[in-house]
């Protein structure tokens, strides 16, 4: 099972949601973003670096919020999801078709991928 990890990063009361690319796998599917973990690396350090890649953003990563496995027909993964600040720079799209900030009420809304959408459950249990 791979380890794969994932971002919550808020503003404004809302949380980002990232579309994957046309072509890439599970396209189309809305995430949290993130990546997989390199050998060597901490999650935190793996989140920081991946959305340094994805968007041009310095982050400082925070709380672990949960984990959440799912097994895809390419890949078993295991996603670990953390709390991240956005600290620098303006989102530019590198490996993803739209970004949109999200009301924690409609994250349900949007064809979330399968490991993505136990997070919005955790999320909204936190905001209760």
């Amino acid at each position: 099972m791979k380890q794969v990890t994932a971002a919550v990063i808020e503003k404004n009361g809302k949380i980002l949601l990232a579309q994957r690319k046309q072509g890439d796998t599970l396209a189309g599917k809305w995430e949290f973003p993130g990546g997989k973990i390199e050998p060597g690396e901490t999650p935190e350090v793996c989140l920081r670096r991946e959305l340094r890649e994805e968007f041009g953003v310095d982050t400082k990563i925070g709380a672990f919020i949960c984990s959440s496995k799912f097994e895809y027909k390419h890949l078993p993964v295991e996603l670990l999801v953390y709390r991240a600040e956005h600290l620098s720079g303006e989102f530019k799209l590198h490996e993803h078709d739209r970004i949109e900030w999200v009301a924690p009420g409609e994250l349900a809304n949007y064809d979330l991928s399968s490991a993505d959408i136990p997070v919005v459950g955790e999320l909204l249990k936190l905001k209760s």
